[in-house]
């Protein structure tokens, strides 16, 4: 059974008051995302892999060297899909509830959790991620290299920003850090997080 790709779960244009164009979105996820679901489908066809879920496909083709270009293709599948929940219309802040009090208690507030995400995210040299992750229990942030997410590493993503130039390029042209202020302050779906923080 082929790979979809999923559809936006906002409108092209929906984030354009909030910094993100149009524009970025047909090339994002109209190109880029869409060649990671094709090609994915390409290399497991008529494959062991073709019939496992993506998540399977991710930590199996993770561990298999030989399987680098599956593996590269198949989390770039997942993480973009992961990375459009994680935007919405009227975004970002402060998020309320539980959320925000495991975020006091495992990072001493929102601000140093923001703190410790710009900086992942900023420092992350060249192509890859920053990930606000469930780690055993505990919050934490990491960053991964390329097409590499938590799910690989046997941590459970809860939110992340995706800091490929791609991403960025046509609303902040080279100013990454902009790019993360603007993420922050305007567009996290912070219901988005605080689901995957109590899902199974």
């Amino acid at each position: 059974m082929a790979f979809e790709q999923p559809p936006l779960p906002f409108a092209k244009d929906a984030l354009e008051p909030y910094g993100m164009k149009a524009e970025t979105f047909e090339y994002h996820y109209g190109k880029h995302h869409k060649a990671y679901v094709d090609n994915l489908n390409k290399l497991v066809d008529g494959t062991d892999l073709a019939n496992k879920s993506l998540e399977e496909v991710i930590q199996i083709s993770f561990k298999d060297s030989s399987k680098a270009g599956v593996f590269n293709n198949a989390a770039q599948v997942w993480n973009h899909t992961f990375f459009w929940n994680c935007l919405k219309p009227s975004g970002g802040g402060a998020p309320n509830g539980d959320l925000s009090a495991r975020i006091e208690k495992d990072f001493g507030g929102y601000d140093k959790f923001a703190e410790e995400f710009s900086n992942a995210a900023a420092t992350q040299f060249g192509s890859g991620w920053a990930w606000l992750v469930d780690d055993g229990g505990k919050l934490s942030i990491m960053k991964t290299p390329n097409a590499e997410n938590p799910l690989a590493h046997g941590k459970k993503a809860l939110l992340t920003l995706d800091v490929w130039e791609h991403a960025y390029y046509i609303d902040f042209k080279n100013a990454r850090p902009a790019f993360i202020k603007n993420f922050l302050d305007k567009l996290v779906n912070w219901d988005f997080v605080a689901h995957n923080m109590t899902a199974a």
